[in-house]
């Protein structure tokens, strides 16, 4: 492996710049949104699974890997705790916050792009972006391709074809699906 420029061998190279104060601001954004684990956790949170084990169990991801990212994530503004009542003991899950609400159109065209442009496992099938305002499957991520108005999360719910499950997203703010869900 060829060692960067600036840097002597044996030292450690970080795996990628920080871009925080950079003035491109899609390399500010890479910078907070550029871990795959950040878009699927809103994603995840975005459904209203907002419970750490919740969490933990769809992503299967390792408790430290998820803890570090869920505490990025709030510092990053994308995430809020939120108490919720488990068996009459209060514990804290998470929800998004309006930033992270205004990825949904990201995330909505990254499953169109995905069903375009990736070959689909065996058993896979159609992910439906329904837009509940209107009852129609949309083909865009930010407006309604049906009737025009643009794309809120609650306005919203995924039908995953290939689990017979159709899950309705949550607004800004809302932890609203059970451990059972």
């Amino acid at each position: 492996m060829k060692i960067p420029d600036g840097h002597q061998e044996g030292e450690d190279v970080p795996l990628r710049s920080d871009w925080s104060e950079d003035l491109c601001p899609i390399r500010r954004s890479l910078d907070v949104l550029g871990d795959g684990w950040v878009l699927l956790i809103v994603r995840d949170v975005l459904q209203g699974y907002g419970r750490f084990d919740q969490l933990r169990r769809s992503l299967g991801i390792s408790e430290a890997v998820l803890s570090r990212r869920l505490h990025a994530m709030i510092e990053a503004g994308l995430l809020e705790r939120a108490d919720y009542d488990s068996g009459g003991r209060t514990r804290q899950g998470y929800v998004a916050t309006p930033a992270a609400a205004e990825l949904l159109p990201i995330l909505q065209q990254l499953a169109v792009w995905g069903e375009r442009h990736t070959t689909m496992p065996a058993g896979g099938a159609h992910m439906e972006l329904i837009h509940d305002a209107c009852g129609n499957e949309t083909t865009q991520g930010q407006v309604c391709s049906a009737c025009g108005e643009v794309l809120q999360p609650q306005d919203m719910s995924w039908g995953k074809t290939w689990r017979n499950v159709r899950t309705p997203l949550v607004a800004p703010g809302e932890l609203a699906r059970t451990p059972a869900d």
